[in-house]
């Protein structure tokens, strides 16, 4: 039911596949706003979307409706999970919520890999701005796929003429020393991540032919002592893991033409002992620095299953109680 004080706007969409990708199989989109604004009434007719409300909300379904049609013209398909974001980001007030889901980076074989959250596209940004970006943030967040797809972006585009990933083998002591086979193999499953996002991005023989090459290098972060980087995108990934010295070892390697990305998160540190993290003290160490980008990520940020968020905000509240 509208209040006596609502009015009327038209939103015009062209053609019928328009509309029906707009409103989705069976109205579904359609539905999931009018969930959203309650106070509004929508209506479908023909070519034009007629909503009725009170002006502030009247303006935010407008929004929505554009926003989506900017979507639907760039033939970015529509979900129900990318419809609630865009939800919430105009609630938010956030401008041209589209622009979030329309950025991308290209990482070969037809992919483009995008952010899906406004914090997303803000590390994005960081990234391409910024000598030296720290992604703070729980699972899930994409801190690392977006690290990675802007690194294999900026290789296959010349920008720089190696890629190096790399992670702390935190048990590289004891327990490790029991694994069979070589270092190499001792250390592989500590890197496994990282080959399987380059997989994804370039293709198991595309990657495994870069590497035979060279001219990309995946390696434990003790393999990263006395080198200078030069001409490189470098990404270390779990930085939580790396102890004060390594973390400061590792940023002093950096050469000419060189970014590196650290990722991590402060909520999950498995170093022994109880010994602090070099991501922690990094992140205030460099606070302020020019060309230091960092950017926080949250659970709001998480794009597995919706679940996961729930989950990762639940054990920020129980370590907060617990610390209290």
């Amino acid at each position: 039911m509208t209040h006596a004080s609502s009015t009327e706007a038209r939103l015009r969409v062209s053609g019928d596949s328009h509309m029906l990708a707009l409103l989705g199989e069976r109205d579904t989109f359609l539905r999931q706003v009018e969930a959203a604004f309650p106070a509004a009434r929508i209506v479908a007719r023909g070519d034009e979307l007629a909503v009725t409300a009170e002006p502030v909300v009247l303006e935010q379904v407008r929004s929505v409706f554009e926003e989506l049609l900017v979507l639907v013209d760039r033939r970015l398909p529509l979900d129900a999970d990318r419809v609630r974001r865009v939800i919430d980001l105009v609630k938010s007030d956030v401008e041209k919520p589209s622009s979030v889901f329309t950025d991308g980076v290209t990482v070969g074989r037809g992919k483009v890999v995008r952010p899906k959250t406004l914090n997303q596209k803000a590390y994005l940004d960081a990234i391409r701005e910024s000598t030296v970006v720290l992604g703070i943030g729980p699972a899930g967040t994409g801190k690392t796929y977006l690290a990675m797809a802007a690194a294999v972006e900026s290789l296959t585009g010349g920008l720089v003429s190696r890629l190096i990933l790399t992670r702390p083998a935190v048990e590289a002591g004891e327990r490790l020393g029991f694994l069979p086979g070589d270092l190499a193999a001792k250390v592989d499953p500590y890197l496994r991540p990282l080959y399987d996002a380059l997989y994804e991005m370039l293709g198991p023989e595309e990657t495994q032919r870069r590497l035979e090459q060279g001219t990309i290098e995946i390696a434990p972060l003790a393999y990263m002592r006395g080198r200078t980087l030069n001409d490189a995108f470098v990404v270390l990934d779990e930085a939580q893991n790396t102890s004060p010295e390594q973390m400061k070892m590792f940023l002093t390697r950096l050469g000419f033409n060189t970014k590196m990305v650290i990722t991590g998160d402060v909520t999950q540190v498995d170093l022994p002992g109880g010994r602090g993290s070099g991501l922690h003290q990094a992140r205030a160490v460099l606070a302020g620095i020019d060309g230091v980008g960092m950017v926080e990520l949250s659970a709001d940020d998480v794009v597995r299953h919706r679940i996961v968020a729930s989950i990762v905000e639940a054990y920020r509240l129980y370590e907060e109680r617990r610390e209290r």
